[in-house]
């Protein structure tokens, strides 16, 4: 990696400067090994950066990673990737292809307020909540989801927003108990369903707006509610909105992003 490479951190899921979830989107020239992009996300210190290389006008290899390991799937830093080649760079075309390791070609298009992201819908089947959760959690669960495959994430539904805003868990208990990220959800008062998420066994107690938690949040919903477009609210500290559709097999979250600073790497990578 050349020096002076830049950097962007950008706020995603919120038009305000101190909302939404930030991630750091750095375009590079050339893939860099695994080993040094986990080394620059580690260095970022936020919940994701996403690593960007042109393959053609308007594609780009996309991957995510956390200060401790890379994701097969990252929604608010494929929106603030999304913003930085747009509204940073530039690049003007109808829509962005991104090609990911695990979660195939994702796209990304402006829309008349934000911008709509096309992520794949999870499906997902019952899951046997566990006792520790229970107690790490200090609250009761309804009943818990996760998907068929590579359940990497696993939705615990309770009974209240006000359990969803107050909660308070144990994130030591939490980071031991299971080897998944928690996301807890319930029926929201001004908005469809409600959220937050935790996350330490990737290196993040809590994640302020997570977009691949709602694509399986979004079907699981839809299926309760029966109707396929929803308002969400992650009510994290910074907390964010998104609008949420499911369109046969894909999750399409719309949400607006701030870039919030801009940088440039001068150590040799």
């Amino acid at each position: 990696m050349t020096s002076w490479t830049p950097y962007y951190i950008v706020n995603a899921f919120t038009e305000r400067t101190f909302g939404g979830n930030p991630a750091a989107v750095m375009v590079l020239d050339d893939w860099l090994n695994d080993d040094q992009l986990l080394a620059l996300a580690a260095q970022h210190n936020l919940s994701e950066t996403a690593f960007l290389v042109e393959r053609d006008p308007g594609v780009y290899g996309l991957r995510w990673f956390t200060p401790a390991a890379e994701v097969p799937l990252c929604g608010h830093a494929t929106l603030a990737a999304a913003h930085v080649l747009r509204h940073e760079l530039g690049v003007d075309v109808p829509r962005l292809q991104f090609e990911t390791l695990h979660s195939g070609r994702l796209t990304a298009s402006a829309q008349e307020v934000g911008i709509a992201i096309d992520l794949p819908a999870i499906t997902f089947e019952p899951h046997a909540t566990e006792s520790e959760i229970v107690a790490a959690l200090g609250v009761a669960v309804l009943e818990a989801v996760r998907p068929v495959e590579t359940p990497w994430q696993v939705v615990y539904r309770l009974a209240h927003e006000q359990d969803v805003r107050t909660l308070t868990p144990d994130i030591g208990r939490l980071a031991r108990a299971v080897p998944h990220c928690v996301i807890v959800t319930a029926e929201g008062l001004q908005v469809d369903f409600v959220s937050r998420m935790f996350a330490p066994q990737y290196g993040v107690d809590e994640d302020p707006v997570t977009g691949s938690a709602h694509c399986l949040l979004t079907p699981f919903w839809a299926a309760s509610y029966g109707k396929s477009s929803l308002t969400a609210e992650q009510c994290s500290s910074r907390g964010g909105r998104l609008h949420c559709a499911l369109e046969d097999s894909r999750v399409i979250l719309t949400g607006q992003a701030v870039t919030f600073a801009t940088g440039h790497i001068t150590a040799p990578i």
